[in-house]
């Protein structure tokens, strides 16, 4: 059957925000984030073929779950992730969490096999225009790019990468094997990183563009399948390489840039993965809320299912977190790799205890395929493999532990904050700059933002108590960075382990200024999230987290939040901050 590919078809912003040109792209992501929603169905129709139950078959299987697959291909998902300068769709990073949402919310697994940014960052961001061509027309046809990008064992370590490229005559000469490849067998192009020269450092390390099919039998071996416990639908193979000859045109950039470019895609698809993993977790409480508020009043509602009120809060403050470090790519200041390893560690350390907490909410019952049940048991499987699993979380603080005595003297109380639009959807913000900065480092725009935050928080009225709880949040997370600038300014300069702890506190304030940045930002459009209960409730959690001492929500925050999560699951909205409706 042949269907129209998903375009950026001509969409009305909402009401309430500016006719400009970010609210005619957010309007124009969400247009075909709808149509993804109504070509793959209701996914709790059993006829469906793209159903939760057929997905989880295929997961339980361990094969990919093919027929979705190319009907996503057919409706012309890879445009997605070519930037609309190279005839794709691809604008800003966060416009690409929105329209490939119906699909995270679907299978973590299926989502990221579609967008493919960390093979196809570094061609976007410094490939020729023969490579950009090449590379942009495989995707816009269907294909597949493979990163060949790092190995877990060494936790994200690049200078230590097991391929290596030689000059030659005509080229280059690669060997080496690199593991856990994902769909190495099914692209087109692989993106590879290998070192170049035999020191340490970032001049020694380049990324070239492989066409598969050009290269010698003799010389490239794909290893057999390596299988996984959790995302068990993606094919995760290896490469061997030994004296395989590459063209002088693979190379990618200049010498010098293929460590800055590995960086750069990491923060790309940290965030990416954080704002998936939200989208995921997004399914699986609103079934919860189905399966437990089935046939029940509001009273019963509130008396019986309070528990659910905290998880749907931190929900919307990991959502906070996901779009604020996608937003900021885009941003001079957010180009340095700072705020998603900060962000995207904490996102996916909240929806981990959260899936736990759900075990309680929903009981020992129910795992039926597609319930809520077998989602849960699914996605706490998929996390550790998403990306930012235990690698990840060594990557995350190999980025934030050496910056720690830099910021605390330099950059915090000190540095200038974001600019407002950062943290407000709707409004406009460069498109998404694919190359790496010039230098490593830089100040720090979220604490910045967080004291800006309770700055503001203490000289307006408190009308209510639960806006004064609100700006008492906000004074006790400026005063933990106080005292984390005191803690980290006497850090010594070789490592020190108690910086891993200090590094940890300071990702959650990073994330507590999300928060915080993500309401302030809130425009009327949606009366529930321009209130201030799920914001205070969800940093009471950071709070305790932490284990500041701050003043705890009031009882009517939790009423508020539990009523608004079942007032969606009425009106068929979705749990997210943008309340997107699903097909379920």
């Amino acid at each position: 059957m042949n269907r129209e590919p998903v375009t950026a078809a001509p969409a009305t912003p909402r009401p309430g925000r500016s006719a400009g040109r970010g609210a005619h792209l957010l309007a124009a992501a969400q247009h075909r984030a709808a149509r993804f929603e109504a070509l793959l169905g209701d996914p709790r129709d059993p006829a469906n073929p793209h159903s939760f139950a057929a997905l989880g078959t295929a997961d339980h299987r361990g094969v990919p779950p093919e027929t979705t697959e190319a009907l996503l291909m057919e409706a012309g998902v890879g445009a997605e992730c070519v930037p609309a300068a190279e005839g794709g769709l691809l604008t800003r990073a966060d416009l690409l969490l929105t329209a490939l949402r119906p699909l995270f919310r679907r299978d973590l697994a299926l989502g990221l096999g579609a967008a493919p940014l960390s093979a196809t960052a570094p061609v976007w961001a410094v490939g020729g225009a023969r490579q950009r061509r090449r590379t942009a027309d495989l995707l816009l046809g269907g294909g597949r790019a493979a990163a060949v990008l790092h190995e877990p064992a060494h936790a994200n370590a690049l200078a230590r990468g097991e391929l290596t490229a030689r000059r030659a005559r005509d080229g280059w000469t690669l060997d080496g094997r690199k593991d856990l490849v994902r769909d190495v067998r099914r692209a087109g192009a692989w993106v590879v990183h290998a070192r170049t020269a035999p020191a340490h450092g970032p001049a020694g390390h380049r990324v070239f563009l492989l066409e598969p099919g050009l290269l010698p039998g003799g010389a490239v071996r794909t290893l057999p399948r390596a299988p996984t416990s959790g995302m068990r639908g993606a094919l995760l193979s290896g490469l061997e390489f030994t004296h395989c000859p590459l063209p002088a045109d693979a190379l990618l950039g200049r010498p010098g840039e293929g460590t800055a470019l590995a960086l750069r895609t990491f923060q790309i698809d940290r965030g990416l993965v954080a704002g998936a993993a939200v989208a995921a977790a997004e399914t699986v409480l609103r079934l919860a809320a189905h399966t437990v508020f089935a046939g029940e009043d509001a009273r019963t509602v509130r008396r019986r299912h309070a528990p659910l009120a905290p998880l749907f809060a931190d929900l919307l403050a990991c959502d906070s977190m996901a779009t604020v470090a996608l937003r900021a790519l885009s941003l001079p200041s957010g180009r340095t790799p700072l705020a998603a390893a900060t962000l995207s560690y904490v996102v996916l350390d909240v929806l981990r205890e959260n899936l736990d907490d759900l075990i309680s909410v929903l009981g020992p019952h129910g795992h039926a395929p597609g319930s809520a049940h077998a989602l849960r048991d699914k996605l706490a499987r998929d996390l550790p493999h998403a990306g930012l699993g235990h690698t990840g979380t060594a990557a995350c603080h190999a980025v934030i532990v050496p910056q720690l005595r830099h910021l605390a003297e330099h950059s915090w109380f000190r540095g200038p904050a974001p600019p407002p639009g950062l943290f407000r959807t709707g409004t406009d913000l460069p498109d998404l700059e694919h190359r790496p900065p010039p230098a490593a480092g830089g100040g720090d725009f979220l604490s910045a933002a967080l004291a800006g935050s309770a700055d503001r928080l203490a000289r307006v009225p408190r009308a209510d108590a639960t806006r004064a709880a609100l700006a008492g949040l906000a004074r006790a997370f400026t005063r933990e960075l106080r005292e984390l600038r005191r803690r980290c300014a006497a850090l010594p300069d070789a490592f020190d382990p108690a910086a891993v702890a200090l590094s940890d506190r300071f990702a959650l304030l990073q994330g507590a200024a999300a928060v915080l940045g993500v309401w302030e930002g809130q425009d009327g459009t949606d009366a529930f999230l321009a209130e201030p209960a799920w914001a205070v409730l969800a940093l009471s959690r950071l709070a305790r987290r932490l284990g500041v001492t701050a003043p705890g929500p009031p009882e009517s925050c939790v009423a508020q939040v539990l009523d608004e999560l079942a007032r969606r699951g009425r009106t068929d909205r979705g749990c997210a901050l943008d309340g997107s409706t699903p097909a379920y």
